[in-house]
């Protein structure tokens, strides 16, 4: 649930509050400061909470924006000074929250994070519609079904520092995407970020499944890379033990992980009693799909081949597999995360971890760091080990933070000047993320030299990990 922030009055506050009770879904948590008690309706939902006091004075509306997190707001005022008053106030407490303005003056205020909602340019573009020969805006052409629609992409949001080119659109496609007022080249390697407006069009049902997807900050991973769990298996170069032992773990990522189904792929086949036992351990795992591969295609050609047609959401992949680094060169061009299998077994985890490093990778990787969290009902651990003491991690923090009180979850921060290998080989029982990076699948002759803890990470084989896509031009 999103807290929301409202600062209304004049004359069309009632209705406004009359239609967001109509629309009130309970996603979010509406805290709203008024002035005049004609707004107020004979109901209220449990979501709304009134506050009745001038919200021009900071000493009172700054006991309200000290009570929450607010992830939005919305300003609606009959004044031009008390409109710039107010979001003066907002800024002494939030200097980067949304807001959402009523302007009927041209207001010019300097602000990126300000959108306009400018009232005569919206009572003019609605009643140009009635005349001949004019084109007509989204809300009128089309089926008039809802078959487009805007959506913002919130902080938190999965869909988030994902290219457009690497999220599956079935049914519905992005359109438009709009940034700071600005509408931007649609392309496949475009970046969608935090606040940015996206247009899509497709089947209006799809686009409700889509709006809920991107909207919401949990319990949406594998998503958007896509909605299936991909196990693979080569018999040729895995052992029995390691094959059954991988298909259990794989089982119980499935039953708790929200994906649609399980997708096990095996291929150079070995003994009809090995083959017997797969299929005795997958026989009562429900949404499931037994894919053979006959013909000795190659890991490689599997992949591409199988990624749209299953759609992968995340790869499953043991040790044996990943050290191949000739076979699994490419697996960066699928632009899926890999869970690469560990010595611990997936039922007995009870943390997550990251061991931060790149601020700008692990600001990506952070809103999947919580979503699988809370999935798979576990404890976030962040850990600022820097034995130099140089290391300017606050806004990474914070923005760590941020996140935990969005996605509702208690996270562990450990900040030490000691070396954050022997740290973390003193964890137990951890799903360690990291971003998924080509210097992982290359050899290393001399791996004292490397001072990447990424790296020196995804060369133990003690833990479970999930190697996330990530961007390394964000601009």
């Amino acid at each position: 649930m999103k807290n929301v922030l409202v600062i209304l009055d004049g004359p069309i506050a009632k209705h406004l509050v009359k239609r967001m009770i109509e629309l009130n879904n309970n996603a979010n948590q509406y805290d709203i400061i008024y002035t005049d008690d004609s707004i107020l309706d004979t109901t209220t939902p449990s979501n709304f909470t009134f506050y009745k006091f001038d919200p021009t004075s900071y000493s009172k509306l700054s006991f309200i924006l000290n009570k929450v997190m607010y992830q939005d707001a919305l300003v609606v005022l009959s004044t031009k000074e008390d409109t710039i008053a107010v979001i003066e106030n907002i800024r002494k407490k939030y200097s980067d929250l949304h807001c959402n303005v009523y302007d009927l003056w041209d207001l010019k205020i300097d602000d990126e994070n300000i959108q306009y909602y400018r009232g005569k340019d919206v009572l003019s573009n609605g009643l140009i519609e009635c005349l001949p020969n004019i084109p007509l805006f989204a809300q009128n052409i089309g089926l008039r079904q809802g078959e487009i629609m805007e959506i913002k992409v919130p902080f938190g949001s999965t869909y988030a520092y994902r290219y457009i080119g690497s999220i599956g659109q079935k049914d519905w496609r992005i359109v438009a995407l709009y940034r700071k007022q600005q509408l931007m080249t649609v392309k496949a390697s475009l970046i969608i970020k935090p606040n940015d407006n996206i247009l899509i069009i497709g089947k209006p049902k799809v686009l409700l499944q889509v709006y809920s997807a991107i909207s919401k900050t949990s319990a949406q991973f594998p998503m958007p890379f896509g909605q299936n769990i991909y196990l693979y298996i080569d018999m040729y170069i895995q052992s029995e033990i390691e094959i059954l032992s991988v298909i259990k773990d794989a089982i119980s990522l499935h039953k708790r992980i929200k994906n649609t189904k399980l997708i096990v792929k095996m291929t150079r086949h070995s003994t009809v009693v090995v083959i017997n036992k797969i299929h005795k351990l997958l026989e009562n795992v429900q949404n499931l799909v037994i894919s053979m591969d006959y013909h000795s295609k190659g890991i490689r050609k599997i992949l591409r081949e199988d990624k749209s047609k299953f759609d992968m959401g995340m790869l499953v992949l043991t040790n044996s597999l990943l050290v191949h680094g000739n076979i699994v060169s490419d697996l960066l061009s699928l632009k899926i995360p890999v869970f690469k299998v560990g010595k611990e077994k997936i039922s007995s985890l009870k943390s997550s971890l990251v061991l931060l490093n790149d601020n700008k990778l692990y600001e990506q990787i952070s809103p999947i760091l919580f979503d699988i969290s809370g999935q798979l009902k576990i404890t976030p651990k962040i850990f600022d080990m820097d034995p130099l003491g140089d290391a300017k991690r606050e806004k990474l923090i914070s923005h760590l933070n941020n996140l935990a009180k969005i996605f509702n979850q208690n996270i562990s921060v450990v900040s030490e000047k000691s070396n954050p290998m022997k740290r973390l080989h003193k964890e137990k029982n951890i799903l360690q993320i990291l971003p998924l990076k080509a210097e992982m699948f290359q050899k290393r002759m001399i791996k004292f030299f490397t001072t990447d803890s990424d790296l020196l990470s995804y060369d133990s084989n003690d833990f479970n990990q999930i190697l996330v896509p990530v961007i390394d031009d964000l601009n």
